[in-house]
């Protein structure tokens, strides 16, 4: 442990190694969420590309060496705590606190043992970022036929943003977006924003591409 309350060092390895079978790991890679696989006390064994960018951001938690270090001291209980209960085969729900801005919630599953007597995993399922990831906004767009612009306004009402505070930030009238909103409508046979947004929301989290980033 460290003298912070953070978890030891290491050397993180490389996407794949000591992790799930090459399949499963690319499948992973594919995902919005962030996915980790580590030992009860931290050690990261697999770490899927939207957690390598998470985790390379140095916001809420990241990489020393192979261990998990939790970027505010205060979080670092919380994390072991977790990772103690999915010893135990709990789950758990936390939130670790960033260095600015808002913190990361994080699934803390148990994983059951590959053979009797091996050493208990866990799993942590990072939060996505957004609502709609931009690469699922586009294969949502394409689907449905959407105009450049129109897509922009649905990615600006999926931040929860009004008509008229998107016009403003567009700096167009609000006329302009509600005749967008309501050929959003048509196109995607919604009855309204919120409908739109709801299946927006619910889409396949399917990852943008995201370059490797060392993790210091």
């Amino acid at each position: 442990m460290l003298a912070n309350g953070g978890i030891a060092v290491g050397a993180l390895p490389a996407d794949g190694d000591a992790g799930p079978g090459t399949g499963l790991a690319l499948l992973l890679d594919e995902l919005a969420h962030g996915v980790l696989v580590t030992t009860i006390e931290g050690r990261l064994l697999h770490a899927n590309h939207a957690a390598r960018h998470e985790l390379g951001r140095r916001q809420a938690l990241f990489a020393r060496g192979d261990m998990l270090q939790p970027c505010a001291p205060a979080s670092a209980r919380t994390l072991l705590d977790a990772l103690a209960r999915a010893a135990e085969g709990k789950r758990s729900l936390i939130e670790l606190a960033a260095a600015q801005g808002p913190g990361l919630t994080l699934a803390v599953l148990p994983l059951k043992a590959e053979a009797p007597g091996s050493a208990p995993r866990a799993a942590l399922l990072f939060a996505r970022a957004s609502v709609c990831e931009s690469l699922m906004l586009s294969f949502f767009a394409r689907s449905h036929g959407l105009t450049a612009a129109e897509e922009h306004v649905l990615g600006i009402l999926c931040q929860g943003l009004s008509a008229p505070q998107a016009a403003r930030q567009l700096n167009v009238a609000v006329s302009t977006i509600r005749s967008h909103v309501r050929s959003l409508c048509a196109k995607t046979r919604s009855s309204g924003v919120r409908e739109l947004v709801n299946r927006v929301a619910v889409l396949p989290p399917v990852a943008q591409p995201f370059r490797h980033q060392p993790m210091h």
